[in-house]
């Protein structure tokens, strides 16, 4: 095995410098199992990130582990593309028209969250034969061309990045609401911008908004109850479809809901999703109504691996794998165990400023100052290195890196849960003195 000196050599002689690892020792992760990843001298560390919100059902799930070892036994095709029949891919599609809200039935795949919404949004422009699209400040919604146009934050934009087409209102940041207001107590300010925005950037029609339930990178931004339904309601009223990235917060992981966005009543026109869609696999979907999906009939348009069917087959796995052990329930109840832990911590430790969330995919907002809500940006960078030396592994987002980022796999149980406040109470403690 490599040395870790001698792999970083190779990263920064032929890896583009945008990829920078965590810590400022890297970790070399070698092995996993459920809730637990190990390191190459043996180190095991409780994941509560799950690589980028990836691990929805645990890390190397048995059953799937065990599907993949039948396929590769039986010398089961690996590459087939939409041109030859694969039961895997339409079954999947099955699946996912069985969990989506409403009538919501047709699917098309893809390698990453990038590209599904990618192919949303082209999906919503050929079928209002408009262009403008309305995204969110602090909202992410990949690295790819038309995704980083949509993106909300400085950080991720490039100089030579076209913006064509887009416009942005301002977020549902009820910690740090640009309108002065506060959370429970408002007018909605936030998505009665999205009907300003429309009505004094654009000409009056759109073809979508994307909007994430909660949004993941801006930092476990969790919107008002109603504000979707709001949001929903005036995007229809300018002619536009609503599409609901669920990139981070689908299969389950706010406690609810298959799908985030059904906890606000909401029927959106299109779904995103990926990551923990094919827990660590390379797959991307969106499924959307029929009535949408046929109006690109006559092009071709396809996406080389998407739906592959060791991909497809670990995806639908992860569908039933999250019925039958009832992860869904399963986020709900640590989730509230956790966030009750977490509030606990912000009683003892002032830099945490806010704690935010649903299900297994909550924020800590770090801050200098609770008055000033200054960005505690470095304090937060140096609270992931002192839980590492906890063997905890926590992320971190927002537009200052300030926000600790908790999304364990839907299947953590009380004593991980445990194992992770006590290391993390550590972590806070040797921070702040």
């Amino acid at each position: 095995m490599e040395t870790n000196d001698s792999i970083l050599q190779k990263r920064q002689k032929y890896l583009y410098p945008t990829k920078v690892p965590y810590y400022s020792e890297p970790i070399h992760l070698t092995k996993a199992s459920g809730s637990y990843v190990w390191d190459e001298s043996g180190n095991k560390y409780l994941d509560v990130i799950g690589g980028i919100v990836s691990i929805s059902v645990g890390h190397n799930h048995p059953k799937i582990v065990a599907r993949a070892k039948k396929m590769l036994d039986e010398g089961a095709i690996q590459h087939t593309t939409f041109l030859y029949l694969s039961e895997y891919m339409p079954r999947l599609a099955e699946k996912l028209s069985n969990v989506a809200p409403g009538d919501l039935s047709k699917c098309y795949f893809t390698n990453s969250g990038s590209e599904a919404n990618e192919m949303a949004v082209l999906t919503a422009r050929v079928a209002t034969k408009e262009n403008m699209v309305v995204a969110l400040r602090h909202g992410y919604h990949g690295g790819t061309s038309t995704p980083l146009s949509l993106c909300g934050h400085s950080t991720w934009k490039f100089s030579s990045q076209p913006q064509s087409g887009v416009t942005h209102a301002q977020a549902p940041n009820c910690y740090r609401c640009p309108f002065g207001q506060e959370k429970d107590n408002c007018s909605l300010e936030c998505a009665e911008d999205v009907k300003e925005v429309i009505e004094t950037t654009t000409n009056g029609k759109i073809a979508a908004a994307i909007i994430e339930p909660i949004l993941g990178v801006g930092g476990f931004i969790d919107a008002p109850t109603d504000y979707h339904k709001r949001v929903y309601e005036i995007v229809k009223s300018f002619g536009g479809l609503y599409i609901s990235d669920e990139v981070q917060t689908g299969v389950g992981r706010t406690g609810k809901n298959f799908f985030a966005i059904a906890d606000s009543g909401v029927v959106p026109d299109l779904i995103t999703m990926a990551k923990g869609l094919g827990n660590g696999a390379p797959i991307g979907a969106v499924i959307t109504k029929s009535e949408h999906a046929e109006t690109l009939r006559g092009k071709l348009h396809f996406n080389t691996f998407g739906g592959d069917p060791f991909q497809a087959m670990q995806a639908g796995e992860v569908i039933d794998i999250i019925e039958e052990e009832k992860l869904i329930q399963n986020a709900d109840t640590m989730g509230r165990y956790l966030k009750e832990g977490f509030i606990g911590l912000m009683k003892d430790y002032q830099i945490i400023g806010d704690v935010r969330g649903r299900g297994l995919l909550m924020g800590m907002e770090m801050v200098t100052d609770r008055k000033s809500k200054n960005p505690a940006s470095a304090e937060c960078a140096k609270l992931m290195e002192l839980c590492k030396d906890q063997n905890i592994l926590i992320g971190k987002g927002g537009l200052y890196g300030n926000v600790v980022r908790i999304a364990p796999s839907l299947s953590i149980t009380k004593s991980e849960c445990d194992e992770l406040l006590t290391g993390m109470a550590v972590a806070f403690e040797k921070l702040t003195k």
